[in-house]
């Protein structure tokens, strides 16, 4: 089994010759027989043991085995604390949650304390097939019926190509001693009742279902390799990611524009439920908008547009700008201001040409509000923004964006857009006052 493991961390690059690791040593024989293995191949091993205080007298007693079994390869044994009760309060999660987060938490301060390359544990392929049924049983696509990864970012898993058989079956021959964890063989978890209860069952529909579960989600992970590939080069064609707009016309033109959007869209974390919720928007009105923790998606004419939720506090931030200030300026946004007697007027949006003298200092820039309003350059009459950017058909996002310079109460520069017809240059200016956004 030893040089199985070798050929596994090999072939899916999950360590180097010589490297440093932490590696979660519970006490079980998952754990022994994996530092076991790596440090008898060469790696520089430190032996982590959380203690959970779970078990009353079994969290102690693993505590203390593993503890002398570290010191008889010999590697740096560490351990830890946990209140995981208070924890799983707190963050109202379960325990099982609770515990999960505090050992990784933990073994990522320790790898960067111990200048560790990598965090190993010592999920087997049994834990694999686990977790397909698991998922199965939840609900899930086609990643959640891939198993456990070889690699999770840091984390790896040098003991995934080898069964609990013959992790066991390693032990024994080479007298390994081990703890059992009493919980293991409890119902109330579901893990444990599909471990003890569903797998035995569907071995007597199939003796070989392990072999079986371990084949198809081989199979699937190779189909979803396809899957991936597709949807990266489909997302490029139809989401901008500097612009944050997904294209609708062209999203309905691919099979099951609903499983694209949710691909494009899960890793800003939107869940599947409000994911469908988008979708059934997809030929609804304009101005719809979906949100997940860090993002919100808006429904405009021809686009879905991604933004990251913004500060409320940062937008309600105003700006002076000085009657001396000249050159660069930097906030809010990269801007560089001339005066000039004469200047060749090059129109573009981004540049705002201004009678100097007609603007009262300082200049403010702040974000548009509800009832503002000024004369658009070449009109007579004031108009409200929100008409001019109707009619203009600038999106609500866009809207939100933008920004406005004002001279005491007057908006002189609907910013990016078009500058008040008061503050033009006209045949009696004498000082040009230009603003060009870089």
């Amino acid at each position: 089994m030893l040089q199985t493991v070798k050929r596994y961390i090999e072939k899916n690059n999950l360590l180097n010759p010589g490297d440093k690791m932490v590696v979660g040593l519970s006490g079980g024989g998952d754990s022994v027989v994996l530092l076991s293995i790596l440090h008898s191949l060469g790696y520089k091993c430190l032996a982590a043991h959380c203690n959970f205080h779970l078990r009353a007298e079994e969290s102690g007693r693993d505590e203390k085995f593993a503890a002398d079994f570290a010191a008889s390869l010999p590697v740096p044994f560490f351990k830890q604390d946990f209140d995981t009760r208070a924890a799983a309060k707190a963050g109202g999660i379960s325990i099982e949650m609770a515990a999960r987060d505090l050992r990784y938490e933990w073994f990522e301060e320790l790898r960067k304390n111990g200048n560790a390359t990598a965090i190993a544990v010592a999920h087997h392929q049994d834990d694999s097939i686990e977790t397909l049924l698991l998922n199965l049983i939840r609900g899930t696509g086609i990643k959640g019926l891939t198993g456990i990864k070889p690699r999770s970012g840091l984390v790896v898993r040098p003991l995934l190509c080898v069964s609990k058989v013959e992790i066991l079956q390693y032990a024994q021959t080479e007298n390994l001693p081990f703890v059992t964890d009493s919980s293991n063989n409890l119902p109330e978890f579901t893990r444990n009742k599909i471990r003890l209860q569903v797998i035995p069952l569907l071995k007597t529909l199939n003796p070989s279902i392990n072999e079986a579960l371990s084949q198809t989600m081989h199979n699937l992970n190779e189909a979803a390799k396809i899957y991936d590939a597709e949807i990266e080069k489909v997302g490029k064609t139809i989401f901008d990611e500097k612009t944050g707009q997904i294209n609708i016309p062209l999203l309905k033109t691919f099979p099951s524009p609903e499983t694209l959007l949710f691909e494009l869209l899960k890793d800003f974390g939107f869940r599947k439920e409000v994911v469908f919720e988008i979708y059934k928007a997809i030929d609804g009105q304009p101005g719809k908008v979906f949100y997940s923790q860090t993002h919100r998606l808006v429904k405009d004419r021809e686009a879905f547009l991604l933004l990251p939720v913004e500060d409320e506090k940062a937008e309600k931030k105003t700006y002076w700008i000085q009657p001396d200030e000249t050159g660069i300026i930097e906030f809010p946004f990269r801007m560089e201001i001339q005066v000039q007697e004469r200047p060749l007027i090059q129109p573009h949006k981004h540049i705002a040409y201004l009678d100097r003298d007609k603007l009262h200092f300082p200049l403010l820039l702040r974000k548009w509000q509800a009832g503002d309003k000024f004369i658009p350059f070449g009109m007579k009459g004031f108009q409200k923004l929100s008409n001019f950017f109707n009619n203009n058909k600038i999106s609500k996002p866009e809207k939100e964006k933008i920004w406005l310079l004002l001279s005491g109460e007057d908006i002189v520069w609907v910013v990016n857009h078009r500058i008040d017809d008061r503050f033009r240059i006209d045949e009696d200016t004498k000082n040009a006052y230009i603003i060009r956004i870089l």
